[in-house]
């Protein structure tokens, strides 16, 4: 049997705009220009982000700050699936696949229930982890709680730390939503509607990896 596992922000769910006004709104919190600090957030966690532009701040408060806000953003934000995310996970069996995302398992739920996602029965987040991307670890437990070996599973993701702990893993790892290949994976598509037909082909036969 095969499996796939899929990142979520970037790669299920377009949450670009969202994550932007979300650092916006915490930027003005404290009196930080809004696009410096979200170009420092898209390279670095938010723990690294603060020490680079709140480092007279206390860490722990910035981060609370920063998840009231998130929290915020999914009761009331505008989400939007990318076209044929529903399609692809409707057409997956709900034991085939997972979900190993950096954010908080609770949001994921939200984000999901906004656009009409189903879950799945194995979400790997922030918390679950020790190690986040790109560490195998993410990757390596979803395969684990699939009762999967690597060798059968196939990572979707559009950010380079994911691709790295996808290869780590030992999966195989394909790209979407990126006009160019991130360095490492096996197939590139420029968007997920492009990749749909073949991750379901990966899915449904034994042999579906000899295609990559």
């Amino acid at each position: 049997m095969k499996y796939v596992l899929f990142d979520v922000d970037g790669t299920l769910i377009d949450a670009v705009s969202n994550q932007r006004r979300v650092w916006g709104t915490w930027a003005e919190r404290y009196a930080l220009d809004a696009d410096e600090v979200y170009q420092v957030a898209l390279r670095t966690r938010p723990m690294e982000t603060f020490t680079q532009v709140a480092a007279d701040h206390d860490p722990r408060e910035c981060l609370a700050t920063l998840h009231e806000l998130e929290d915020e953003d999914v009761r009331s934000g505008v989400y939007a699936a990318f076209d044929g995310a529903s399609e692809l996970l409707h057409g997956l069996s709900l034991k085939s696949w997972a979900l190993v995302t950096s954010n908080y398992e609770h949001r994921v739920r939200g984000r999901f229930l906004r656009t009409g996602l189903p879950v799945p029965g194995v979400i790997v987040d922030a918390a679950a982890v020790e190690e986040g991307k790109p560490s195998p670890v993410p990757y390596l437990r979803a395969a684990e709680q699939l009762g999967a070996s690597p060798g059968d599973c196939l990572v979707i993701e559009d950010a380079p730390s994911g691709v790295r702990a996808g290869l780590r893993a030992g999966m195989t790892v394909w790209g979407v939503n990126a006009t160019v290949a991130v360095e490492g994976v096996h197939r590139h598509f420029a968007s997920l509607r492009e990749a749909v037909p073949h991750i379901l082909a990966f899915a449904s036969g034994p042999d579906a990896s000899a295609a990559v």
